[in-house]
């Protein structure tokens, strides 16, 4: 692909979205723990994390937070994962959470037979407030240089005024040269108050137009984009590869713009129990990962943003599709045997995984 060199822009990633407060009852459940772990995560923004904290590339979010302790809490998260702060928007204390307030998420990882469970709490909150005009694009990306913009249909889904935002930046990184991913992440309960499907289909169609690397499962796909192909049926938890290839082909005869189509791959047996490979198109071909098999899972949210971050890795470092897919599918799977939504893996690691390391103890 055709990546700006890293001595030309100030930034190799920016991502854009909603970083929310993550509440961990760790092996209980929300409904009867009296403690909780505090991380930070968001869909777009974790793509970031990974990339500054795992292999080191300069990386920044581009949000908003309310100025109360809470929000500050959520930016000392951020500072300790190196993403740069920059350009976070900081909005003023209504001193109840009236009219602005920062976003919660209550989640419980699951374990065997009883799956992963997440409860927002982001009703009216500083980033799904953002609008156009909140962010100075042409400083970002034409003055400071930007090598790789992302963000995706979760901040896109908060408001009409998210989806106008997105809509704007990804057209904005478009002129500048930047390599634009999306993430399509459908959540029905996030449309449903401000369109459903077919605001979804609008807005995703609207986007898909300016995007070079599109990330999202077969379910993804029919509903953001409204693609079906015979042989899918996602009643099922593993869908054929040669289903989703299929699938593939008829996206990108649509969408010539995509350069790179990708997405994991997950047999879940149990919540704690998947089988786990990845596969990506790149110029008429499909490149697929390593299989991981039976991977044992300690928290699965998050792993799909660390796939995205280790491929956007992948092209930024080496430019190549197959190791882009490896990368990715490899950081996702350390990142599931972690807690939190962000990566804990080290680039040493990832590779090793990828050569086919072992886990035996390193002394």
């Amino acid at each position: 692909m055709n990546i700006k060199p890293a001595k030309t822009c100030q930034f190799d990633q920016i991502s854009l979205g909603e970083v929310m407060l993550r509440l961990d009852p760790g092996e209980g459940r929300i409904r009867s723990t009296r403690h909780f772990a505090v991380w930070e995560g968001g869909g777009e923004y974790n793509t970031s994390r990974g990339l500054r904290k795992c292999f080191g590339l300069r990386t920044a979010v581009c949000t908003a937070f309310v100025d109360n302790e809470v929000g500050h809490l959520v930016e000392d998260f951020i500072l300790q994962g190196g993403v740069a702060t920059d350009f976070i928007k900081w909005r003023e204390d209504d001193g109840i959470g009236r009219t602005v307030r920062n976003g919660l998420n209550f989640t419980e990882r699951g374990f065997g037979v009883r799956g992963a469970v997440g409860v927002p709490d982001r009703g009216n909150t500083a980033a799904s407030q953002l609008k156009p005009g909140d962010f100075d694009w042409e400083h970002i990306f034409g003055g400071l240089g930007v090598r790789w913009f992302h963000t995706g249909g979760i901040f896109a889904a908060l408001s009409e005024s998210t989806a106008a935002l997105t809509i704007e930046a990804v057209k904005a990184a478009k002129k500048h040269g930047t390599i634009v991913s999306y993430d399509l992440n459908y959540r029905p309960s996030l449309w449903k108050s401000i369109g459903g499907l077919e605001k979804a289909r609008a807005v995703n169609r609207e986007i898909a137009r300016h995007v070079d690397v599109m990330i999202g499962n077969e379910e993804d796909f029919t509903a953001s984009l409204g693609f079906e192909v015979e042989g899918i049926d996602h009643n099922i938890s593993a869908i054929p590869v040669d289903a989703f290839k299929a699938m593939i082909k008829t996206v990108v005869r649509e969408y010539p713009n995509f350069e790179v189509v990708a997405t994991t791959l997950r047999a879940v047996k149990t919540a704690t129990v998947n089988d786990w490979s990845a596969i990506c198109w790149h110029g008429g071909e499909f490149y697929e990962s390593r299989q991981y098999a039976n991977l044992e899972i300690l928290d699965r949210v998050g792993g799909g943003d660390s796939f995205a971050s280790g491929l956007q890795f992948g092209f930024l470092s080496k430019n190549d599709p197959k190791a882009a897919v490896e990368y990715g599918a490899a950081h996702g799977a350390l990142a599931s045997t972690t807690p939190g939504d962000t990566s804990m893996a080290s680039q040493k690691e990832v590779e090793k995984l990828i050569r086919g390391g072992g886990v035996r103890v390193v002394r």
